[in-house]
């Protein structure tokens, strides 16, 4: 007896998802794997250089000397201009564009700019940040200027981000603030903002983790690779950690590709301490 058509129909669907299931999983395990192969290499060429002298230490032509303090400290430095900007601005910008904005052509092609600069190379916002900050303000190649260009460079992604988190804050609570006599600015500022901050904080604290790890728009701006003091001002020569990493990777010795590993382990205890504290803070906040 033949089997119905809707018994056929059910098992053909039942071997396709099979199929595309199974082909998953493979691309899971694929990109798992790679990765786990990599931080295995990385592991066993850097851990042994990974001391305390490592992290105190200035960059040397001598392996075994060789140090990362210069490139922490810059990286400290730049970041402390990057996440204040960035927060303030892409916050008040999510604000005006999710909670003030009228739905009018202009807001929506400003709209549409904000997410395409999301995608947009990051080498591109180095050519800009040598345009403007280097040569038209005249700041140099100093911290200043390299702060200023990541923060171009990440502040779509924090503005996308804070709208995102914006528009998940139920309408009702609008409602009920305003019901309850409060004006625009006081239900954003109490209602809103408070209930969007995890969401905010989140996507903050990851653009600030891509910030930390990007090369080349430093590279253009003319961050140096050798520098053996730590910045005093603003206004300082500077490398940071992933121009140091590459400045160690290119030089002929095979020791320095150790020194470099080591350099990539500590930038990945960094990356990964703050996408550990960003899932803290959002657990936190949303128990709140």
């Amino acid at each position: 007896m033949n089997a119905f058509p809707e018994d056929r129909n059910l098992a053909k669907r039942k071997r396709k998802n099979k199929i595309f299931q199974t082909l998953f999983l493979m691309s899971t395990c694929f990109g798992v794997v790679a990765l786990a192969l990599l931080l295995i290499q990385v592991l066993s060429q850097g851990i042994g250089w990974l001391n305390w002298d490592f992290l105190t230490n200035f960059s040397s032509r001598i392996p075994e000397n060789a140090g990362f303090k210069a490139a922490i400290f810059g990286t400290l430095w730049m970041m402390s201009i990057t996440a204040p900007l960035t927060f303030i601005i892409g916050v008040a910008t999510a604000i005006y564009l999710e909670e003030y904005a009228k739905d009018t052509r202009m807001s929506r092609i400003i709209q549409t700019n904000i997410s395409n600069l999301a995608g947009v190379p990051s080498i591109v916002f180095g050519l800009l940040g040598l345009t403007i900050f280097v040569r038209l303000f005249g700041f140099g190649n100093s911290i200043l200027s390299g702060g200023l260009t990541m923060t171009l460079l990440v502040l779509p992604i924090i503005i996308v981000a804070s709208q995102e988190a914006i528009k998940a804050v139920p309408m009702s609570l609008r409602h009920a603030s305003f019901a309850m006599g409060a004006n625009r600015w006081q239900t954003v500022l109490r209602v809103v903002l408070p209930s969007a901050f995890p969401g905010i904080l989140t996507g903050t604290i990851l653009s600030m983790s891509r910030a930390i790890g990007e090369t080349a728009p430093l590279i253009v701006i003319g961050a140096v690779g050798y520098i053996a003091f730590t910045p005093e001002s603003f206004f300082s020569q500077f490398t940071v950690m992933p121009i140091q990493i590459y400045g160690w990777a290119s030089l002929p010795k095979a020791e320095f590709q150790n020194v470099a590993a080591a350099g990539i382990i500590v930038l990945l205890i960094a990356l990964l301490g703050m996408n550990a504290l960003a899932i803290y803070l959002r657990g936190k906040f949303q128990k709140k």
